[in-house]
Parts: C-alpha cells; sequence; structure tokens
C-alpha cells in the first residue's frame, strides 16, 4: 500500500509525541513492505533530507507561526495528497484532521489519529479552541477508522459524538542507556542528583507548579542542597510561558534549561535521573512518560487518567492531586526522604512497562486497520 502521513512536523524525530509516533510507525510499514510518505515542515526537516530509513520524505512549506504552522501546512498537504496516487491518508491530531475534508471530497481512503484534546490547551485562543473542536468532530466523522492512544480518549469520543474508536497505544522501545559523563561534561550533573521534566514547554505541562516546588523545598530540606532540577524541553508557539518559567527560577543555578534534547544527550538524562516529574493537566498518553518508566526511573505524576493508566499510586510510581499543587510539593518531598522507596518504584516501573505492546505490535495493529479499509 502507499500511505501518507500529515499532520506531524517532520522526521527523523527531534522532539514531540506525535512525531516520535510517526517516525516509529512510518518505518516499520516500511519494514512491512509498504510504500510510506510522510509530509514535513521546512524548520523540523532538513531540506536537503528526501529519504529517511526507506520512507520517503515530501517538503511542503509553512509560514511558521503559532496559528498558521500546522493549519496551513496541512492544508497544503492534502492537496498535495490529492495527487500522488496513495492509498490511504493518514492525518494525526485534531487540527490537521480538519482538512481530512479535502481528500473525503475526491473519495479517499482516510485515518485519523487523535493524540489529545489540542483545543483544552491554554496556549489557545476562542477562535482557535473553536476551529480545535470542529476539527474534533470532522476527526470522527469523516474518517474511515479513527485510532485514539488512550482509554480516555476512547470514552470520550463515545459519550459526546456517540462514536466508536479503536484503542492502539503508543509501543515501548527497548531503552538506550548512557554513561553519566556525557551530562557531567555539559550540565556538570551527578548520577541521581537531579529532578527532571522532559517534554514541551507549555501551560498545559505545569512546569511553573514543578519550579515552585523544587525552590520550596530546596529551602526547606537541608539534604536537598545538592539537588537540580532539569527541565529539558522547548518551545511549542510558548515564548511568553517560557519567559515566565525563567523569572520563576530566578537564575537559580540549580534550575537547568537545556532546550530539547535527543540522542545521546537525552539518554544520559534519562539514565541518571533521580526522580522522574510530570505535573500536567492535559495529555494524551504521554510517550516521554513511557520511556521514564523503560530507563527505570521512579516518577511522580499529576493523577490525570492517562497517567493513571501508567502510574499505580505507590506500586510503580505516586501521584499527586492534579488540582492542588501543595499536594505536589508534599508528594516530592516524601519521596526525596526516602530513597529506599524511590529505588523500589523505580525498578516496579521497569518492570511493569515491560510488560506493555511493543512498537511491533502496534505497527501490526495499525496495519490491519488500512487493510480493513
Amino acid at each position: 500500500m502507499k500511505i501518507a502521513f500529515i499532520g506531524q512536523k517532520g522526521i527523523p524525530v527531534t522532539f514531540g509525541g506525535v512525531e516520535y509516533h510517526v517516525d516509529e510507525l512510518a518505518r516499520g510499514l516500511v519494514c512491512l513492505g509498504h510504500n510510506v510518505r510522510v509530509y514535513v515542515r521546512p524548520w523540523y526537516t532538513k531540506k536537503t533530507l528526501k529519504s529517511y530509513k526507506g520512507v520517503r520524505l515530501i517538503h511542503i512549506p509553512t509560514i511558521k507561526t503559532k496559528h498558521l504552522d500546522a493549519s496551513l501546512h496541512s492544508f497544503l498537504c492534502s492537496i498535495h495528497a490529492l495527487f500522488t496516487g496513495v492509498d490511504i491518508i493518514h492525518y494525526h491530531a485534531i487540527g490537521p484532521s480538519f482538512f481530512s475534508i479535502i481528500p473525503y471530497i475526491f473519495n479517499k481512503k482516510i485515518i485519523s489519529t487523535i493524540h489529545r484534546l489540542d483545543w483544552n490547551s491554554e496556549k489557545w485562543g476562542t477562535i482557535s479552541r473553536l476551529f480545535l473542536k470542529i476539527g474534533e468532530r470532522i476527526s470522527v466523522s469523516i474518517p474511515e477508522n479513527t485510532i485514539v492512544v488512550s482509554k480516555e480518549l476512547k470514552d470520550y469520543f463515545l459519550s459526546h459524538y456517540q462514536r466508536k474508536t479503536i484503542h492502539i497505544s503508543h509501543g515501548i522501545a527497548v531503552p538506550d542507556f548512557e554513561d553519566p559523563d556525557i551530562i557531567k561534561r555539559k550540565y556538570n550533573l551527578n548520577k541521581r542528583e537531579y529532578i527532571l521534566f522532559m517534554g514541551r514547554l507549555s501551560p498545559e505541562k505545569r512546569v511553573d507548579w514543578l519550579i515552585r516546588s523544587f525552590l520550596q523545598l530546596k529551602k526547606k530540606i537541608e539534604q536537598t542542597k545538592d539537588l537540580k532540577l532539569v527541565i529539558a524541553g522547548g518551545s511549542s508557539a510558548t515564548k511568553g510561558y517560557i519567559k515566565k518559567l525563567r523569572m520563576l527560577s530566578e537564575n537559580n543555578p540549580d534550575i537547568i534549561f537545556t532546550g530539547y534534547v535527543t540522542g545521546r544527550e537525552k539518554a544520559g538524562l534519562l539514565s541518571s535521573a533521580l526522580v522522574f516529574v510530570l505535573p500536567s493537566y492535559l495529555e494524551g498518553f504521554p510517550i516521554v512518560l513511557l520511556e521514564a518508566m523503560g530507563y527505570g526511573l521512579c516518577c511522580l505524576t499529576s493523577d490525570i487518567l492517562p497517567h493513571r493508566d501508567m502510574i499505580k499510586n505507590g506500586v510503580n510510581g505516586v501521584l499527586f492531586d492534579s488540582k492542588d499543587i501543595d499536594d505536589l510539593t508534599i508528594k516530592l518531598e516524601t519521596l526525596l526522604s526516602e530513597p529506599e522507596k524511590i529505588k523500589i518504584l523505580a525498578a516496579q516501573a521497569k518492570t511493569q512497562i515491560g510488560q506493555r505492546p511493543t512498537w511491533e505490535k502496534v505497527i501490526k495493529k495499525t496495519e490491519k486497520i488500512y487493510k480493513s479499509i
């Protein structure tokens, strides 16, 4: 089959959960003998890169602004795909899925994967949220099948639209452990002497909560004097929020902003952290949490449904009340005072995450959906 992917920023992945998903899926489908084309944005994927591990990369221009980047690119890609002879057009995310109406008019076969309810993010204004809500309705009305990455999303679409979706979660990759020397040289970090956040720096991730809790504990607990906070991530059209985070940090040398990390540096940070914290109020099915657990990290997360699908409180991690920053501070303080508990929870996280589906199974399930239409 000839398959086109629309909606992702691009591949090879450097950052982004959707991009990670598409990277794995596209390469896996090529290995199964399919002709795969991924539409990429020029600011994300090098213009000179025309193929990647058997996947054809199609460069389509866009305007890199908060409101035009994804929408303009998805619109142009949808038109371009009409003339390429592809059998299936696979959209990712509810915003890009808005434009699936274009190939639908021309009787093309369409699949949509929803990764999260994007309209719920604070970074969007009224008009953008309306556009995303319309895209959400289209994503379960026009495609032949709609895939969701979490049980929460499956329940949401059934209750709000009376539409059945297909639940296929993200796969698990074997972690690539890295020697701590790489982060020691670059950031002067010692193994198990830092708390780690990794992901987009956008309001729904609530990194500001983590910074406030960390600064409070640094003043309060003597044993945190050598502890650092590493914030690994960059902008997602959220420069104002990042400015706020840096102001909160007050140039504290114990708070390190790395920007987006990939490859050995990313593996190094995940290999040597003491605790991984994800305070989000909105997620789909966070790949970074799967990765952190796969690396054998003790994870402290908000108690939203996608996190509860992976974390069993006190068994393989710790949950805090997603509406209470004080609870985040208390749970973090408790963990830091019990190093043996951290080790036990980390070991359980690694054991239980290994029981989840591999990317190979995810790819074959997706291929089965393609064949059915």
